[in-house]
């Protein structure tokens, strides 16, 4: 039986199974206007629904999260997302190659659209996910709302991908866990946005490469140089692990937690076999094991500007800002 949404005594989360009673009892507190923290496949996010101001602002209030700073909404379907953006043919065809999945479209809001005006934080576009983790997608679909879900951890901080990893960081600011298990991707999903003319931006890069993305568009792609906030992951200082992180470190100092990746072994290793897959799966758990670690700096190995990497780095280079 699905545990209470009630916080324990020690002030944390509720720890709810991902069958279907604890689904239910997600889909209730999110129905009322709680947060609760859902699996994704790309790392956990902090789901609330994002149709009540009041729901929304909650986000912001667990996180410490800048108001200027737009969130994801996570919907079920195209359809379902044609009811808050308005779709033309390159994000139809976005859509159909890549939802569901860890692909974020940042589209112009529909008139009227049925959500609260925090998540698009004033801007004139929204930015949506189909999710394809089997766990959101049931949560979606029983609370019968479309969900905004940034990460799961206080902003700034280090993405949760494990269930202990979002209730270190939130505590009891929020009601629930909806415990999936560890994350498969463990990078946020790659935002795109559209624009004018057939051009487009890669904001936040992710789990889905560029060249991907240009297969289905064709070329057009244009560099982010706008220092505006138009999608979640664009603060210059982010995923912090709240030391020092020096990068392309192949000899780390003695004070230093060292992250390896392939023949760099480190104390920890990305991936001994250098598989950037791997390694982006494991990037924000080391992160988190370097902050707990004793040692007061944190030191990573080389990561290659290719492909998944060109994601790492993104985060690294935030991480170290």
């Amino acid at each position: 039986m699905a545990q209470s949404s009630e916080q324990s005594p020690a002030g944390r989360p509720a720890l709810l199974p991902s069958d279907p009673e604890g689904i239910a009892e997600a889909a209730r507190v999110l129905r009322e206007g709680g947060l609760v923290a859902v699996p994704t496949e790309t790392v956990y996010g902090l789901a609330a629904r994002a149709d009540r101001d009041e729901a929304v602002a909650s986000i912001y209030r667990a996180k410490g999260r800048p108001s200027f700073n737009p969130l994801i909404v996570h919907i079920a379907d195209t359809a379902s997302a044609m009811q808050l953006a308005v779709f033309d043919e390159r994000a139809l065809l976005l859509a159909e190659r890549f939802w569901p999945g860890a692909l974020t479209l940042v589209l112009p809001v529909q008139e009227n659209a049925p959500i609260a005006a925090a998540v698009t934080a004033g801007l004139p576009t929204v930015a949506l996910r189909c999710p394809a983790h089997p766990v959101m997608r049931r949560v979606i679909a029983e609370a019968g709302l479309p969900l905004a879900a940034p990460s799961a951890n206080r902003s700034g901080g280090v993405s949760p991908t494990t269930p202990m990893h979002v209730v270190d960081s939130l505590g009891d600011r929020i009601a629930a866990v909806l415990d999936g298990g560890a994350c498969e991707a463990g990078l946020e999903s790659t935002i795109i946005a559209l624009r004018e003319g057939g051009r487009w931006q890669i904001l936040r890069p992710g789990p889905i490469p560029e060249s991907e993305i240009a297969a289905v568009l064709g070329s057009g792609s244009d560099a982010v140089t706008s220092q505006a906030i138009e999608a979640p992951g664009q603060l210059a200082s982010h995923y912090a692990p709240g030391k020092p992180v020096r990068l392309a470190v192949r000899s780390a100092d003695s004070d230093e937690f060292h992250i390896g990746f392939a023949e760099v072994a480190g104390q920890v290793t990305l991936s001994a076999s250098g598989d950037l897959a791997e390694a982006a799966s494991r990037l924000y758990a080391l992160l988190h094991q370097g902050a707990a670690s004793q040692l007061p700096r944190i030191a990573v190995a080389p990561i290659p500007e290719v492909g998944i990497g060109k994601a790492i780095n993104d985060r690294l280079r935030r991480a170290a800002a």
